[in-house]
């Protein structure tokens, strides 16, 4: 029950939350989901202050902007970077939510990053989560990648010097996820030394692709 030694507006208030807190829940029968979200934040208490109270918030509103999202700013000091990887000094990240992040060089670069990308997947009408809470981490597709086993088993020590069984291989990988370099050239190289096969006309380096077309030269 409410605490009865709030003053009347302040416990009216509190009522009105707690009541529409409910409501969805159980309507939505997502009590545990959201609750196990709040408590899986093990860093300091201010950043539990911050989630708790966007997520009272939350309840008054259904259609959420970034700026009812608790976020964390950090800042790092980087090192010179060489390649196309830049590293930005300036993070933001949503707070439980903590795939959603913007990057720059600024804290307001770093922001407007997060707001376009969160923009972005608003547009597009994909599930958001409850401010102050998350979504699981979803991982791609290897339903096309695991056909070609026999092939990534002869290609990654070939071409990428690795053993396929030791990385996390998905239907989305390319010839990116292993290198610094400006563009894939090397690669192209030692796969045409390797199978006698052209990729470089695969602009997104898609291992799905590369080995559909080294399985049809065989």
């Amino acid at each position: 029950m409410p605490n009865k030694s709030l003053d009347a507006s302040g416990g009216s208030v509190f009522r009105d939350l707690l009541g529409a807190a409910e409501g969805d829940l159980i309507s939505r029968r997502r009590v545990n989901s959201d609750v196990m979200s709040l408590l899986s934040l093990k860093t300091n208490p201010l950043l539990h202050l911050k989630a708790g109270a966007k997520y009272l918030l939350s309840f008054t509103k259904t259609d959420w902007q970034l700026t009812d999202y608790p976020i964390r700013f950090r800042h790092t000091n980087v090192g010179k970077t060489t390649g196309r990887l830049k590293q930005f000094p300036w993070s933001v990240q949503i707070i439980n939510w903590w795939q959603v992040g913007g990057f720059g060089d600024s804290k307001q670069e770093a922001y407007a990053d997060l707001r376009k990308k969160f923009g972005d997947i608003k547009s597009n009408g994909k599930t958001l989560p409850r401010p102050g809470t998350g979504l699981p981490i979803e991982f791609a597709s290897t339903e096309r990648i695991r056909c070609f086993d026999d092939i990534a088993d002869d290609f990654f020590p070939r071409v990428l010097d690795m053993n396929y069984g030791d990385c996390l291989i998905t239907d989305e990988s390319t010839l990116w996820d292993f290198h610094t370099e400006e563009s894939n050239e090397h690669l192209h190289k030692t796969i045409w030394d390797a199978y006698r096969v052209d990729v470089s006309d695969i602009d997104d380096g898609n291992l799905v692709k590369i080995f559909e077309r080294i399985e049809n030269r065989q």
